[in-house]
């Protein structure tokens, strides 16, 4: 298991596009994957989980990878992040 924290550095912060978006890239791989806000903890493979955690621009989540590919998976969303989730699945070019 590891965990990272990330930044929503997309201004418009995480609404219907950037969640599907982060579900794509996550279900692409085996592992679970779960962001941590405060007290709430959702499954980043449900498109409606991750809006119900209202991440606006430049909030903090914690994110939980546990599985065989947890190493990418974790790789992958932090590129999405970064990149302000625009990204292919697999997080690649």
């Amino acid at each position: 298991m590891i965990e990272r924290e990330l930044v929503v550095e997309n201004r418009a912060g995480i609404h219907a596009r950037p969640a599907t978006q982060i579900v794509k890239v996550a279900s692409a791989y085996r592992s679970d994957i779960f962001f941590i806000k405060d007290t709430m903890k959702v499954n980043a493979k449900s498109v409606m989980g991750i809006i119900t955690l209202g991440a606006t621009y430049r909030t903090r989540l914690t994110c939980v990878c546990d599985g065989e590919d947890e190493n990418e998976l974790m790789d992958a969303m932090q590129k999405l992040f970064k990149e302000r989730f625009i990204a292919d699945v697999k997080g690649t070019d």
